[in-house]
């Protein structure tokens, strides 16, 4: 085993868990998940602490604004409550209308299900990053955010390492290749791989713990 293959084994055995695994997202190919993942990603997109965001998409959820009906249905008030609740009180306001306005886009143009997107963007990668964004308060990082989750459930999208992902690879020393670095890290699934290049992009410590780890 190689240097950089023991730098990606010990981040992916210490920091490979999935951004919406935290969130306690159980991610498939149905219309909840994804709209759960959606709303993560879009709260994940702020500059804000990675941590609050999950725990705002958990109280979300435990709210039961789990679906773009229920979003579009609660009142604004609502939705600034549960982002509170979560911490996310910088933007709460802000992305509570957001999130009121995407709910009904997504309602009235995919009829509530964003498997309905991804028909729309057939196949093309580049085509479901612009739809995604289309989204208020969805822009490029969210988009990025989504499908580096979504690659779980929409293979096809897969490797997909963006920017973040690949600032992580370089933080490590390792290749900025995404074909390489998916090779390099054997069986793993490319959005754990990504989750834990990021996690190694946002916070320097992940980095060096696994530098210290794999010499």
């Amino acid at each position: 085993m190689n240097r950089d293959e023991r730098v990606l084994r010990e981040l992916l055995s210490g920091y490979g868990q999935t951004y919406a695994e935290e969130a306690g997202i159980r991610l498939k190919d149905t219309p909840q998940p994804l709209y759960r993942l959606l709303v993560l990603a879009l709260l994940l997109s702020t500059r804000i602490r990675a941590s609050v965001a999950v725990a705002a998409a958990r109280e979300l959820h435990e709210d039961h604004l789990d679906s773009p009906r229920r979003m579009a249905d609660a009142d604004w008030q609502q939705r600034v409550d549960a982002l509170g609740r979560g911490g996310y009180r910088r933007y709460d306001e802000r992305t509570a209308t957001q999130l009121g306005d995407g709910a009904e886009l997504l309602l009235d143009r995919w009829a509530g299900d964003l498997r309905r997107l991804h028909e729309e963007a057939d196949g093309d990668t580049g085509a479901l990053r612009r739809l995604l964004q289309e989204e208020p308060g969805v822009g490029p990082a969210g988009a990025d955010i989504f499908l580096r989750e979504a690659q779980r459930v929409w293979p096809e999208v897969a490797p997909y390492l963006d920017g973040k992902a690949l600032s992580g690879a370089q933080r490590l020393g390792l290749p900025k290749d995404p074909d390489r670095l998916t090779e390099l890290a054997g069986d793993a699934e490319p959005a754990v791989l990504a989750a834990a290049l990021v996690r190694a992009a946002l916070d320097k410590e992940v980095a060096e713990d696994c530098l210290r780890r794999a010499s």
